[in-house]
């Protein structure tokens, strides 16, 4: 796995340690996971807030940084506050207005990317790609609240390439909206990316990829 992302990122230009790897653990359990840091492992991704919070509370021993990748509910935003050291899949303006206030309520801040839904498919959340600007204008006035770059999913596909175009239109946007943006907004992460097309991904930009499946084939 680091080899095909060090390749990946040097048909990119980029240095291999600029990518980030986020071990989606969400299939497997604390035994799995903590093998997974064994090996070097230290960022992990879950999708459901209370399967993570139990993973968390049974691997608290570990240095590990957790990454909330799947849809939050508005009703469970509290509980994500002050646990993830990254939420990739801030959707929706009243969910990072739940979080805002919940992390100013305890003292707290939330580091998130604004997930923007690139391929337009209706079982995908996010911002679409005409409301970027907006969602950025508004979760600016947030104080407890900052966001640390953008995230998509793409369409699953047989070949890679053909979702490389959704890749390389969140960087295009990435880079239409990064100058001129507020102290607590910074567009320098991209995190997209999972097992199937990760490559192509890194390739196009992404310095955070979501891998699951693949780290736990036996091959």
């Amino acid at each position: 796995m680091k080899s095909r992302i060090a390749d990946a990122a040097g048909r990119s230009g980029r240095p291999p340690e600029n990518i980030q790897l986020v071990a989606v653990t969400k299939t497997v359990g604390a035994v799995e996971a903590r093998a997974l840091h064994d090996l070097g492992v230290r960022d992990f991704g879950e999708n459901r807030v209370q399967e993570a919070l139990r993973k968390m509370e049974a691997l608290k021993d570990l240095d590990a940084r957790w990454h909330m990748i799947g849809h939050v509910q508005s009703n469970k935003a509290n509980k994500v506050v002050g646990a993830f050291h990254l939420v990739h899949s801030l959707d929706g303006i009243h969910l990072a207005q739940v979080m805002d206030e919940s992390a100013g309520r305890r003292g707290a801040s939330v580091n998130a990317l604004i997930e923007v839904n690139v391929s337009g498919e209706e079982t995908k959340g996010g911002f679409s790609p005409d409301e970027l600007e907006r969602a950025i204008e508004e979760i600016a006035g947030m104080k407890n609240l900052h966001v640390l770059g953008l995230m998509t999913m793409a369409p699953i596909a047989d070949d890679p390439e053909n979702v490389r175009p959704f890749f390389a239109r969140l960087r295009e946007l990435r880079d239409a909206h990064a100058t001129n943006i507020p102290a607590n907004v910074e567009l320098r992460h991209l995190s997209m990316g999972m097992t199937q097309d990760f490559e192509v991904a890194i390739e196009e930009g992404a310095d955070i990829v979501r891998i699951g499946a693949a780290l736990f084939r036996e091959e």
